[in-house]
């Protein structure tokens, strides 16, 4: 990698500043005064900042993997190649025998390929109970944010991600859907659907979808406004040897009122107006096909279900953090904050 250098950050450096050499070029490499390689940051290592609510006026160091693998110089291309193969890595520094960084080695990882064999489930057979009067004649997926329909607008992201497989489970005003996008063609994807017969839930739909097709797949629901970069969270699922992972988001709850905290009938303290930080579901998912087939078939179930059972099997389930924009439009007032962030966001 030629421009390698633009990679750099010293340890006391804002997060911020990592966030955006990563977002350009994959990776930020921290070093210290005299060039020594104290630690790489990727796009995973400040998702993990984020469950630990780091601020990103906090210094990198805080974040960054400090004992990150490494090609010595002098190596041929082909050892980078292998490391990086391997571990499944993107980027790998190579540095000189002090330890001091002399370049960086990078694969292009297939990402176009392997996301045109991703399947990816779009739930869009919900009532849209809270959105009424508009989904009287419109199912909420169908609803116009913008200049075109919400689901349009979801295909059309993950299209210009690489995405062109697309099963959408369909249930309330299933004709809507399918009369607007048929086969997917016109858009340049393949889309199918998973039609219920009665509200089957969110994870019970995956038991539409083909035995043949039973392979991981990208769950994600109709009604969101996001630019979640969906092969980020793959490469997390995969690195974090998940069966299932969970996309969350940062929800901030104010206490309007003084919270008063006790040891029995005395007064230790007084927060005032505390503000309460949760990991909240964001409707996205990464689910393996062990825990698809492992699905009742017949009945409705819901995918805090799925992740309820997984847990008690000892299964492996993992958070992806969102740092993309995203908004759930269930509500009223989310769907007239869409109409404004469209513009902003998506223009």
């Amino acid at each position: 990698m030629n421009n390698w250098q633009e990679t750099l950050l010293r340890g006391e450096s804002p997060i911020a500043d990592a966030v955006v050499r990563v977002d350009t070029y994959g990776i930020a490499l921290v070093v210290d005064e005299a060039g020594l390689l104290l630690g790489t940051i990727t796009d995973s290592d400040i998702r993990r900042g984020q469950l630990l609510h780091l601020a990103m006026s906090e210094p990198c160091s805080k974040i960054m993997n400090a004992h990150p693998r490494v090609s010595n110089h002098g190596q041929p291309p082909a050892h980078a190649r292998e490391l990086m193969r391997r571990h499944t890595l993107f980027h790998i520094p190579i540095v000189d025998e002090a330890g001091c960084l002399t370049g960086m080695a990078r694969i292009d990882e297939p990402w176009a390929a392997r996301a045109e064999d991703q399947w990816i489930v779009l739930m869009a057979g919900g009532r849209g109970q809270r959105l009424r009067p508009l989904t009287v004649d419109t199912p909420k997926p169908m609803l116009k944010v913008g200049d075109k329909p919400l689901l349009e607008s979801i295909i059309g992201n993950l299209c210009e991600q690489g995405f062109r497989r697309f099963y959408i489970a369909v249930n309330y005003k299933a004709e809507v859907v399918k009369d607007y996008f048929r086969d997917g063609a016109d858009w340049g994807v393949e889309i199918r659907y998973l039609e219920e017969t009665s509200e089957m839930g969110t994870a019970g739909a995956l038991t539409l979808v083909p035995e043949s097709q039973q392979q991981r797949l990208v769950v994600m629901n109709g009604d969101l406004l996001t630019k979640v970069n969906l092969h980020h969270m793959l490469n997390y699922h995969a690195e974090h040897k998940s069966e299932a992972t969970m996309g969350v988001r940062e929800y901030d709850f104010q206490v309007p009122f003084g919270v008063v905290n006790l040891e029995g009938h005395r007064i230790v303290g007084i927060d005032e107006k505390p503000v309460q930080r949760f990991m909240v579901n964001a409707g996205i998912y990464v689910v393996e096909p062990e825990l698809i087939a492992a699905i009742p078939r017949g009945q409705p179930s819901d995918m805090t279900t799925l992740f309820e059972r997984a847990i008690a099997d000892g299964q492996t389930t993992s958070v992806f953090p969102i740092r993309e924009y995203w908004l759930d439009v269930g509500r009223l007032d989310d769907f007239e904050r869409a109409q404004t962030d469209f513009r902003k966001v998506f223009s």
